[in-house]
């Protein structure tokens, strides 16, 4: 069980990137299991709190250990998001890939906003650098 520091992290996380929900799944078993959101609706977190390597944002930025991005979760036709994830109340969105000391992935931390956007590359990678300051839950 996570302590209460890792929920504040993911709240200052979001706060500092101005988003409006997130969660964190770490790698355990071969499967990203969810660790903790914020603003995600339960039905959405019971739909992922399991996901394979390659499934949807998160399973994907594991796969391609890169960060992997939409500008409106809802409308998004390309296959790479969810219908589960569709309920979540924003619409840009990215699932960032977060690396151990050995340079593995051991987590993914999922943003959202409440408006259409395409992260910069100078904007992505503020959020990827920010996020790789999650405390090691593995």
């Amino acid at each position: 069980m996570l302590d209460e520091s890792t929920n504040v992290w993911l709240r200052d996380l979001l706060h500092r990137h101005d988003a409006v929900a997130g969660t964190i799944h770490v790698v355990r078993e071969d499967l990203l299991h969810i660790e903790t959101t914020h603003n995600i609706p339960a039905k959405v977190q019971e739909v992922t709190a399991r996901i394979p390597l390659g499934k949807g944002m998160a399973g994907l930025a594991w796969q391609r250990d890169r960060p992997v991005q939409t500008c409106n979760l809802k409308d998004d036709d390309s296959g790479t998001v969810k219908p589960g994830a569709k309920a979540v109340d924003g619409k840009a969105a990215v699932a960032l890939p977060v690396h151990g000391t050995d340079g593995a992935v051991r987590a993914v931390v999922g943003l959202a906003w409440s408006d259409e956007r395409e992260l910069t590359e100078g904007e992505l990678m503020k959020i990827v650098d920010d996020a790789e300051s999650l405390p090691h839950l593995w």
